[in-house]
């Protein structure tokens, strides 16, 4: 098999970085060494089975790291070798990524809601050899296209049957020979007869070097053929170390992980939290974040903003549904929190008539709410997506403080973050430790530091472009820097909208403005190269349902409610009240209403739940056209 490294393309280095510590880990194999000699702990890692919490000591997530290490080494897998991980987040997925680095080899995680042609381009552009699965039921959907990958030799799945293990599966390509299935049990221990052939085995495998490649990580493809982002240990570990201050985290922290490891965002949480000696507890699902929150009592806990968005839209829910004095109780706590938060933010004084009022509706309102989340909340981290500055203020005025941090996969991932002590709303907070940050002449903002990647696996031309010729890294996001060096990102340099008319128009930040309606689920800003901005609109169903009911509509279906007339109207008013501030050209003109939410599953959403515009354009082209055409009939003649 070919091991080697693409052709390098040249790259400007940045500056020499500084240590924060002495002794500090340069590669994540130390990260792993260090959490079992400086953190044992009985619960480092945590998963709920058959209806019961179980543990995985530091001791013991070592042992078997050093045994699927062991176990892919006998597989024939070697340094620089590929190994993909196709799974949702679970332990094992841990373990497996752990295996792969004390192996030497380089990981390649797959989302497990690609599709399988997406698996397949994913397997054959990395050359992976071998491929960790999460279960049979997987591993039939995608069986067929595993066997159109002539390097794959073997399959190692998560939780399999011990009945169902190790069957050979016919490979049809002459080079790919057998396909040979492995469980995961069964490799750890062919790891531990290689070990107890030679206690001494798991030293002679070649250690990685900080510049040694860690991971290639694969990007959504939202915009074209994706992409593999080639990370270093260097790249991984340094940006660990640096984000350490700015979050805090600490041994007697508890996180419960919800998003997917095979994204760089709850990856690189995951090594802060095993470096921070925490103990991490994995979510159910994302239905069950709740519940488990109120089970595992988490003091911290990483998210995207469409999550922290759902759980208020749950809270006003469960408000509404005791009634119209509850609602209103909610909404005026809601009103004082974000009052009281505004002011703290800022660094203002708050006045002793508000400071009551904050005090009571604590008392009676948010105390509830963080009851609700386990009653030990310490930091809300958000990344993935730009917050809503009223999501950050409801949250910090309950008690419940959200810091953002922004960066990308190609950065490891993150560039800049804020902190508690100084947690400037709105924004994404300062570069963190040994990063730069700059913006280009059209606002893009540029960054360098030991966090950026090496490169996009066999693709340098590709790597050029995203390079200025001084060696800055373009993120293709446009922000703005204030007097203090706090960063705001206000939308995304390939997502700006060019009316017909020729005028720029950022559609993130309008989003968020109409996602302020209580009826709004989702929406997504649509006017390129069009006349005029309009919106496809999810709406919230049982707000809408309720409100419809209230006022007599006569709607039996979602597709009814969104052709209704009355309706239309309602959320045109809604729209126009929450933009009055707009320029004319940005204002929204037309809107469609769409009866069904748009899902990962469905391809619209990204997995980490932002929204993807290219596909969205392709698959409601027709809807869209009509929206114009019909606009075009019913617009006036004349001046």
């Amino acid at each position: 098999m070919n091991s080697s490294s693409p052709p390098a393309v040249s790259i400007a280095p940045a500056p020499a970085r500084v240590p924060l510590y002495a002794g500090e880990p340069t590669t994540l194999t130390e990260v792993f060494q260090h959490v079992a000699r400086d953190h044992a702990k009985p619960d480092t890692i945590n998963y709920k089975r058959d209806g019961r919490w179980q543990q995985i000591s530091s001791d013991e997530m070592l042992l078997r790291i050093g045994r699927i290490a062991l176990g892919l080494y006998s597989l024939g897998v070697r340094r620089g070798d590929r190994v993909a991980i196709l799974s949702e987040s679970c332990p094992e997925w841990v373990l497996a990524d752990g295996g792969c680095l004390f192996a030497g080899a380089v990981d390649v995680p797959i989302y497990p809601t690609l599709t399988p042609p997406q698996v397949r381009y994913i397997l054959r552009d990395s050359e992976a050899r071998v491929l960790f699965i999460s279960h049979p039921a997987k591993l039939s959907e995608v069986m067929d296209v595993l066997r159109e990958c002539p390097s794959l030799e073997h399959v190692v799945v998560f939780h399999t049957p011990e009945t169902a293990a190790a069957n050979s599966v016919p490979g049809t390509s002459s080079d790919a020979g057998k396909l040979v299935q492995h469980s995961l049990a069964e490799l750890e221990t062919l790891g531990a007869e290689a070990e107890k052939q030679n206690p001494d085995s798991i030293f002679e495998l070649t250690a990685p070097k900080p510049d040694g490649l860690a991971t290639i990580i694969y990007t959504s493809g939202t915009t074209g053929e994706p992409k593999g982002v080639m990370l270093t240990h260097a790249n991984l570990v340094s940006n660990l170390i640096d984000c350490s201050e700015k979050f805090e985290f600490g041994k007697n922290d508890v996180s419960l992980s919800v998003l997917p490891l095979s994204h760089i965002f709850e990856r690189q949480a995951m090594y802060m939290y095993l470096h921070h000696g925490m103990s991490v507890f994995f979510a159910e699902s994302l239905e069950q974040t709740g519940a488990n929150m109120r089970e595992v009592h988490p003091t911290v806990f990483v998210g995207v903003p469409r999550i922290f968005e759902k759980i208020y839209a749950r809270i006003k829910d469960k408000a509404a549904e005791k009634g119209r004095a509850n609602s209103a109780l909610l909404n005026w706590a809601v009103e004082v929190g974000k009052a009281h938060a505004r002011l703290v933010a800022n660094h203002q004084k708050v006045s002793p008539v508000l400071a009551l009022k904050n005090k009571l509706a604590s008392s009676l309102v948010f105390t509830k709410w963080r009851q609700g989340m386990g009653g030990r909340i310490r930091i809300f981290v958000s990344g993935g997506a730009a917050l809503s500055e009223e999501i950050g203020y409801i949250f910090s005025g309950a008690g419940l403080p959200i810091v953002q941090g922004y960066g990308l996969t190609e950065t490891a991932p993150v560039i800049t973050a804020s902190t508690l002590e100084d947690n400037r709303i709105g924004t994404v907070g300062q570069p963190i430790r040994n990063v730069a940050v700059r913006l280009a002449a059209d606002g893009e903002i540029e960054t360098r530091g030991p966090n950026v990647m090496q490169g996009y696996w066999r693709k340098p031309e590709q790597t050029r472009e995203v390079f200025t010729e001084d060696g800055w890294f373009k993120t293709g996001d446009i922000g703005k820097i204030d007097g203090d060096g706090f960063l705001t990102i206000t939308d995304r340099k390939k997502e700006l909208l060019k009316t017909s008319g020729g005028k720029y128009i950022a559609p993130q930040p309008i989003e968020q403005l109409i996602k302020g309606s209580r009826f709004v689920n989702q929406v997504v800003l649509l006017g390129n190269a069009r006349k005029f901005p309009a919106a496809l609109i999810v709406p919230d169903w049982e707000r809408l349902e309720s409100y419809a009911k209230l006022k007599g509509i006569d709607a039996k279906t979602h597709e009814e409610l969104c052709r209704h007339p009355r309706i239309i109207d309602l959320f045109e008013r809604q729209i126009a009240a929450l933009t009055p501030d707009l320029a004319q050209y940005e204002r929204v003109k037309r809107i469609v209403l769409l009866p069904h939410e748009m899902t990962i599953e469905s391809g619209e959403l990204t997995p980490t739940l932002k929204v993807k515009r290219r596909v969205i354009d392709e698959k409601y082209r027709d809807l869209i056209d009509r929206l114009y055409e019909d606009a075009e009939r019913t617009a006036p003649t004349g001046n």
